[in-house]
């Protein structure tokens, strides 16, 4: 039986093995934000000489204009910055030589010759061997200097300086990709709200069966994101899972014994969150989710726990991929495994574990090493046949873990779900009642 998918640019959502009840957080002003922000930016900053040793770089040039900007820039700026000036170039260093105390980075905001004159007199005194360009063919977080921008630094630095000028992509990306520790209890908030807001989401108190469609719930959830004073980095969706006999075909309305799946995130403080839950609609004289859909949803769980045992950092994403799917095929578990990075973007800087077009392997990204003092959203998808419906469905979920030092794992930032969101509506739902949500 062919199983019928209404899907739309909405949300749904899913309960989980967490700390609790989810709780919305209130989160401070923006002004708060801003200072709270730029004491993480100073802290990520101070690691650059160490970073650039590592790497074997004495110094490292970021040269972009407004609205022109180096993908890095959004890293290291300040919470107030909206923009690259003029021409701001910068070069970090690894504070020895001529630049011992000085300013880390040496910043220019300047669109005359003086910017270029005195880069030439830096470069003499500090006399790198290195020195490293964010320029790559297939890592675009280390691909941020722009064609015009390097050009007119060729022409400016001359043959000398531009033959000592390095491709390092590990630079950028474990730059971006580390986190402070300071961050990680505002990003377990984060996730608590999330799950807060999905918990809502699919209740009874915004779906009426019948008359909300998926549209409805999707826009209910960018309202409810301005109201708690978060945006998102991308439209949520929710989608509608029913047999292919269902009368109710491929609408996008929502009806009783369907099950839903929300794929949803808020940023807030620069950093961004992604999560994928499940819900269900419980039939008038049902009290619980049908067996198989519970089913389904262990099968994905498995599929975490399989994950994060494979996930360690300094594999390359390809080698985690290949043993989760040796793992599976031992279980005879079918499903794909498409994990990402995330943090100062929601498909952030790092090694990439599967995708969904590539689910064997995934070229260049995929052969970068996992790190630690990351965050990765841990995203796949089970593949499980429900014999209730007579029917194969994907049980897609998506949920944010952390490195922790302490324990030398990954750990869930919030919880992950192993309980259906149950949408109860059918004893409060009166023939003929409005509906819950309506969405201008």
């Amino acid at each position: 039986m062919r199983l019928w998918i209404a899907s739309s640019t909405a949300l749904a959502l899913f309960v989980g093995a967490a700390a609790g009840k989810p709780e919305y957080h209130t989160f401070p002003s923006l002004r708060e934000r801003a200072a709270i922000q730029d004491a993480w930016t100073a802290k990520r900053l101070e690691a650059i000489p160490s970073l650039l040793k590592k790497h074997n770089v004495d110094a490292w040039i970021l040269s972009q204009r407004e609205y022109a900007e180096d993908t890095v820039f959004w890293s290291f700026k300040p919470a107030t910055s909206f923009s690259a000036r003029r021409r701001t170039l910068m070069v970090f260093h690894t504070n020895t030589s001529s630049l011992v105390g000085a300013r880390n980075p040496l910043t220019w905001i300047d669109n005359t010759p003086t910017v270029w004159n005195e880069l030439r007199d830096t470069l003499e005194a500090f006399d790198p061997q290195a020195i490293a360009l964010n320029i790559d063919s297939f890592v675009a977080f280390a691909d941020g200097m722009h064609a015009g921008e390097l050009e007119l630094l060729s022409a400016q630095l001359g043959t000398k300086w531009m033959e000592r000028t390095v491709r390092k992509p590990m630079l950028a990306v474990e730059f971006i990709a580390t986190r402070v520790s300071e961050q990680l209890a505002v990003y377990k908030d984060m996730q608590e709200t999330i799950w807060a807001m999905i918990a809502e989401g699919f209740s009874s108190r915004i779906i009426t069966p019948g008359k909300t469609t998926t549209s409805d719930v999707v826009w209910w959830f960018r309202e409810k994101m301005q109201e708690r004073n978060v945006t998102t980095w991308f439209h949520p969706s929710v989608s509608v899972f029913r047999p292919a006999n269902s009368s109710h075909g491929s609408s996008q309305t929502i009806h009783f014994g369907d099950m839903l799946h929300t794929d949803i995130g808020i940023t807030a403080f620069g950093l961004n969150t992604d999560t994928q839950h499940v819900g269900y609609v419980l039939q008038p004289g049902e009290d619980d989710v049908p067996a198989g859909l519970k089913a389904g949803l262990r099968k994905s769980n498995r599929m975490q726990d399989i994950v994060l045992k494979n996930m360690q950092p300094g594999k390359t994403g390809n080698q985690v991929l290949t043993e989760c799917l040796e793992d599976m095929a031992e279980e005879n578990i079918a499903g794909l495994v498409y994990c990402h990075p995330i943090g100062d973007w929601g498909h952030a800087a790092g090694s990439l574990i599967g995708m969904t077009n590539l689910p064997t392997g995934v070229p260049v990204l995929g052969d970068l090493p996992i790190l630690p003092q990351t965050y990765y959203s841990i995203e796949l998808s089970a593949s499980h046949f429900v014999e209730e419906w007579n029917v194969t469905i994907p049980f897609q979920q998506e949920e944010d873990v952390a490195w922790s030092d302490e324990t030398e794992q990954w750990e869930w930032v919030w919880g992950r779900q192993e309980e259906f969101h149950i949408v109860d509506a059918a004893a409060s739902v009166a023939p003929g009642s409005a509906p819950s949500l309506v969405v201008q």
